[in-house]
């Protein structure tokens, strides 16, 4: 395994370093005269590829602790119900694993938020 991580890790440091040197063509940038720079295009592709990822990257540990707050919001929730002798065919919360959703409930999810 190690070999092919060396391999595809060797593979695209030469697509990088072939894109760069084929991509040399220097691109202008300019925003109604506050900004009026030059910058090589593959330098441009990159550093938009880089902040494409952060941004993403961003979003996901949002969603992320998003997630954790509901989840902990729903343990309290069942915790008490639990209490209240209310809940007798609740699965217990620190061990059961996480419901499958179909694809339309979790199609109708992202939208009712």
């Amino acid at each position: 395994m190690k070999l092919l991580y060396t391999i595809i890790a060797t593979l695209v440091v030469l697509f990088i370093i072939t894109f760069s040197l084929a991509n040399t063509t220097e691109v202008p940038i300019g925003y109604y005269g506050f900004i009026d720079v030059s910058v090589e295009t593959y330098l441009l592709i990159f550093i938009s590829f880089g902040v494409g990822v952060i941004l993403a990257g961003f979003m996901g540990i949002v969603e992320r602790l998003r997630l954790a707050r509901e989840l902990k919001k729903l343990k309290k929730e069942v915790k008490k119900l639990r209490k209240r002798g209310e809940t007798e065919q609740l699965p217990d919360v620190e061990r059961s694993e996480p419901a499958q959703e179909t694809e339309a409930e979790g199609d109708a999810g992202k939208w009712n938020r």
